[in-house]
């Protein structure tokens, strides 16, 4: 197994270069938060195992890969969440402090029935399970079982407008839980998005929990975005509002390093991240330090699936 750590490789090669340049701030943030934090964080576990809630009622879906799944510990301990911090083993440390009760999410916009859904009403909606492959832009990989529910079941109970092109997901913003929205890392709320038809997908899944469990709060919860075919980071996190816009939102990477993080973010191995070739990942937990690394699959694999929905784009400019 190859896991990249301190001395491995530098942090400016995996981190945009102004997260990098601004990382003692978030180290000083971070000290805050460590100070209160329980024995759970020591593990690398905090709020992620022992007492999560099963749900029920879930079936298995036919959109699920037949690839070797990651274990919880790697999917709860290995995790990209810069509101808890820039590390990998941050979110496991710090995001059991999340407050997820009482949680809202906003639904409006360009739409017919604006709407407020409780956590509780959304998970109630038909819950099933899909193992995608996680694909991250800094090259490595996960096979995770996620569970929830397809998006455009969530958009047909608000009815959206003709004039709705796009689809904006705004994320939590919680200062005395989050030490990383305490500095300016990035433009906070954290602010993804969808063409529209990219939400509407069958593959586009809201997701509530993972291996059968509430989702773990380093990993998103209670409520994320999953979104396959692109790069992690498309897949936002804790999610409280969600617009129906016509005009194309300018998402939170892009406007950290737009010459690095575009909005499509499509898995696509003929387009190199300006700092690293994005040709080959690796898998974590399976593969060795002296194994090979994996060829990487055009939109991660799902090509089949969503290949038309860029039917005439240069996804060497739309990247």
């Amino acid at each position: 197994m190859l896991i990249k750590r301190a001395g491995a490789v530098r942090p400016s090669e995996i981190t945009p270069h102004g997260v990098y340049l601004r990382r003692r701030e978030f180290v000083k943030a971070g000290f805050a938060l460590l100070a209160g934090a329980t024995g759970l964080a020591a593990s690398g576990l905090a709020g992620a195992q022992g007492g999560a809630a099963k749900l029920s009622g879930v079936r298995k879906s036919n959109f699920s890969t037949i690839e070797k799944q990651n274990s919880y510990k790697e999917i709860t301990s290995y995790n990209n969440y810069y509101e808890f911090g820039t590390e990998k083993s941050d979110p496991a440390s710090y995001a059991h402090k999340l407050r997820t009760r009482p949680w809202t999410v906003v639904v409006d916009g360009e739409v017919k029935r604006p709407k407020t859904f409780s956590i509780e009403e959304l998970l109630k909606q038909p819950l099933e399970e899909r193992v995608y492959r996680l694909r991250c832009v800094e090259g490595w990989s996960m096979v995770i079982p996620w569970v929830g529910f397809e998006f455009r079941h969530l958009a047909a109970q608000v009815e959206p407008t003709g004039n709705a092109k796009f689809v904006e997901f705004v994320t939590a913003v919680q200062p005395e839980n989050m030490p990383g929205v305490r500095v300016p890392v990035l433009d906070w709320p954290y602010v993804e998005a969808l063409r529209i038809d990219e939400a509407m997908h069958p593959l586009t899944l809201l997701s509530v929990g993972l291996y059968g469990e509430a989702l773990p709060k380093q990993n998103g919860a209670p409520i994320r975005l999953l979104v396959p075919w692109k790069y992690g980071f498309k897949s936002a996190k804790s999610i409280v509002r969600i617009r129906f816009v016509e005009k194309r939102p300018l998402i939170a990477w892009e406007k950290a390093a737009s010459n690095e993080y575009g909005f499509y973010s499509n898995v696509n191995p003929e387009v190199d991240h300006p700092r690293w070739s994005q040709a080959t990942e690796r898998r974590i937990g399976q593969d060795g330090l002296f194994s090979p690394r994996r060829k990487t699959l055009m939109f991660n694999g799902y090509g089949d699936q969503v290949a038309s929905l860029y039917t005439g784009m240069d996804l060497r400019k739309l990247f």
